[in-house]
């Protein structure tokens, strides 16, 4: 299934893309998509029923984040090679893993808004990972049966702060308001049998910026939940996005960072796509 939230901020309901790539209203079942939707036994039951019985949206609505109730949102840094070698990084030995303040979040399509006084926002195409029942320590073999399901992601992220201000605080650049597109829908993981055979890719007005791999990755989506796990209780609603391939502005010579009438554009085969116009703040 791909489940996903319609509407104005606030006002999502919750609803379905079918085969047909229609939109279909659940609020007749579902008072939202949340933390309970995404245990087995409600994802079992929502898989059993017929599309073709459910509302038909019309219209291109606005797509929110496709779940609420995200507790956590873990980030990983540095989880592809070359990444790491664009960043002028080492590779490093486990994951490095950060916060992104879950106040970031946004809609798929929502605007990225450059905060005040700020010149060097990147872009950061990543496959994200939805957990579903709560996993504490657990083994790498049984990682997977925690997750839901998969999204896309934007690790958008300003390099300034990230970087230069405080001695190096990633989550102080990752967390402004915007910095965090998920969607446009939350893909089961059942439509995912190996989340290490997924392209992902990134267009910055029209011109590709990011082509990669997630079977590239350093660890794998397994090896992430199993070290998060370890060093936290993970809930469901909890998102932990992967990092991101090489090919971002900060890696560019001379680097390109984003401009207010910029469009992002990033995709991930059945995780569908993202389009995001940048705005300077008001």
């Amino acid at each position: 299934m791909k489940l996903l939230r319609y509407g104005p901020p606030g006002l999502e309901r919750p609803g379905l893309l079918d085969a047909a790539g229609a939109i279909r209203d659940l609020s007749g079942l579902l008072t939202d998509i949340g933390p309970d939707t995404l245990s087995p036994d409600t994802l079992q039951a929502l898989a059993a029923l017929d599309p073709r019985r459910l509302p038909v949206v019309d219209g291109a609505p606005r797509l929110g984040t496709p779940w609420r109730g995200i507790g956590k949102f873990v980030a990983v840094g540095l989880n592809y090679g070359r990444h790491a070698a664009e960043a002028g990084m080492a590779i490093p030995a486990e994951p490095t893993l950060f916060c992104k303040w879950t106040s970031c979040i946004s809609g798929p399509d929502d605007d990225i808004v450059i905060p005040p006084g700020c010149a060097r926002v990147d872009w950061e195409v990543e496959l994200g990972i939805v957990i579903g029942s709560r996993a504490r320590a657990v083994d790498e073999a049984d990682a997977l049966r925690h997750v839901a399901g998969y999204c896309l992601a934007n690790d958008v992220s300003e390099r300034e702060y990230q970087i230069d201000r405080g001695g190096g605080q990633w989550g102080k650049g990752k967390g402004f308001d915007s910095f965090g597109p998920l969607g446009p829908y939350l893909v089961t993981a059942d439509e995912v049998p190996d989340p290490q055979d997924l392209e992902l890719w990134l267009e910055l007005n029209g011109e590709r910026r990011q082509t990669g791999h997630t079977g590239d990755m350093i660890f794998s989506c397994a090896r992430l939940v199993s070290e998060c796990s370890r060093v936290m209780t993970l809930e469901p609603g909890d998102v932990i996005i992967t990092g991101t391939p090489a090919g971002v502005g900060m890696g560019a010579r001379p680097p390109r960072y984003l401009e207010a009438g910029d469009v992002v554009t990033l995709g991930g085969g059945v995780l569908g796509s993202q389009t995001q116009r940048v705005v300077a703040a008001g």
